[in-house]
């Protein structure tokens, strides 16, 4: 599975309105339920809050990786958020996040598909240069490619 059969233009909100942690997940999650990726939205919320009482998804850099593995995921997707504000977010490095990542991905997924899936977007986040256009594009189809490029 590649991170370019996972993620579509509808799944990606350049303009987020987010001011908390909280808003995000929903909004992001509300996108996947959109869109037909999830059946309940409540029940992959719940589970994404559960893998955040596990350890920190913010990686430093102004981005987190959210993710939930849950029954309610109905094709493992991911969406992805950018908001100028500043999310309080746990972090390695403490600085806010403004971009998120959320990964939703089904019960019959969670291993080695997810684990696929955070190698290739790990791989893209390492690349200073791929980080500061993901901050900064306007283009909904540079976040895709970006995001995939490193794939094999």
């Amino acid at each position: 599975m590649q991170i370019d059969s996972i993620l579509n233009e509808n799944l990606i909100d350049l303009e987020m309105n987010a001011t908390t942690k909280d808003e995000a997940i929903r909004q992001l999650t509300n996108r996947l339920y959109k869109d037909g990726k999830l059946s309940i939205e409540e029940s992959f919320i719940k589970a994404v809050y559960s893998r955040e009482a596990e350890g920190q998804t913010g990686i430093g850099g102004h981005i987190a990786i959210p993710h939930g593995k849950s029954d309610a995921v109905s094709v493992t997707s991911i969406a992805v958020g950018r908001t100028g504000n500043p999310l309080k977010w746990e972090t390695p490095d403490d600085l806010p996040v403004h971009f998120v990542i959320l990964f939703a991905v089904r019960n019959v997924d969670k291993t080695t598909v997810h684990l696929k899936l955070l190698s290739q977007v790990a791989a893209a986040l390492a690349d200073d240069e791929i980080l500061q256009k993901l901050l900064t594009t306007q283009d909904k189809k540079d976040v895709i490619r970006l995001l995939s490029q490193n794939m094999q």
